[in-house]
């Protein structure tokens, strides 16, 4: 294998184990955070620290990148010290983030004016996928690049997706999160008023979840956090809001009234500011409970 060097900025729930599995794979990977201490991991399984974004990027072939929100990637990618400025003509840069097409879409401009390349690559699988390699990776950009990531790629995803244009991969994955924001809010609002009428929660979610009533996101809801009450974050419900408020403009911009959409973006907006945001999102069961006055937990 040609050893790339890579570089990989942000180093969260998702970063940390995606660059963790280059780094096994026998890449060159150099990490930085902006909290420091974050990379220390990283650092120990074999990476190089850099202590600025110049320094982690200005020698690298490819440049992975995994925030939070829209923003942030905004800033990084574009101020005076971001990696625009920064990196070498001709590397490569991929972002993980969840954004809205539109920054996709300028950062892919802005990227070939500093002779660079920028691929929008959200990914979807959460933690345990990114730990396992198992990633659904949407990729949208220059096609030459995307080749010449591909194995960078197929280390990170088992379904690695290539959709054509800057934006296509941030519009997929905005599409599968609309998705998830809806069922989410679905099988809580099922559970939470099964359970008001008194069925047992439990036995609900089996006939549930062997019914046509069924999806991945009632199973991991309930099976994972609901019953159990743990509400630990794999996916933080206040960056789900974001992503449905972002999915629902596409959906309106496709011409598509967004009534669901938008009843699903009030709710969880009600369930951040009752101070669930930090949470994971199938806490948003918590608001409906507040409604029922029943709670959602094994007998």
């Amino acid at each position: 294998m040609k050893l790339q060097r890579i570089s990989f900025i942000g180093m969260g729930v998702m970063g940390s184990r995606m660059a963790a599995r280059l780094i096994k794979a026998g890449y060159e990977v150099t990490v930085y955070n902006r909290s420091a201490d974050k990379v220390e991991p990283l650092v120990q399984l074999g990476a190089s620290r850099a202590a600025t974004i110049r320094e982690a990027v200005e020698l690298a072939d490819v440049i992975c990148t995994c925030l939070s929100m829209p923003q942030d990637v905004q800033a990084l990618y574009m101020d005076e010290q971001g990696i625009f400025k920064q990196a070498k003509p001709g590397a490569i840069c991929m972002d993980f983030t969840t954004v809205g097409r539109e920054l996709s879409v300028q950062l892919g401009v802005e990227a070939a004016s500093y002779k660079l390349v920028y691929l929008d690559t959200p990914v979807s699988g959460g933690p345990e996928g990114a730990e396992r390699g198992t990633l659904t990776i949407m990729v949208g950009g220059q096609a030459d690049a995307y080749e010449q990531c591909l194995p960078v790629l197929q280390q990170l995803g088992s379904n690695v997706q290539y959709l054509g244009s800057s934006g296509l991969g941030s519009v997929a994955k905005l599409m599968n999160q609309y998705l998830v924001a809806t069922h989410t809010l679905a099988a809580a609002e099922a559970m939470a008023a099964g359970s008001a009428y008194g069925i047992n929660p439990e036995q609900l979610y089996q006939i549930l979840s062997t019914s046509y009533g069924d999806s991945r996101m009632l199973r991991r809801h309930v099976e994972q956090h609901i019953l159990d009450r743990s509400f630990q974050p794999g996916g933080a419900l206040k960056y789900l809001l974001k992503d449905v408020g972002l999915a629902n403009r596409l959906v309106a911009e496709a011409g598509i009234e967004i009534s669901t959409g938008n009843h699903v973006e009030a709710v969880l907006q009600k369930a951040v500011e009752q101070q669930l945001g930090e949470l994971d999102m199938s806490a948003v069961i918590l608001s409906l409970e507040l409604l029922t006055g029943t709670k959602v937990e094994r007998k």
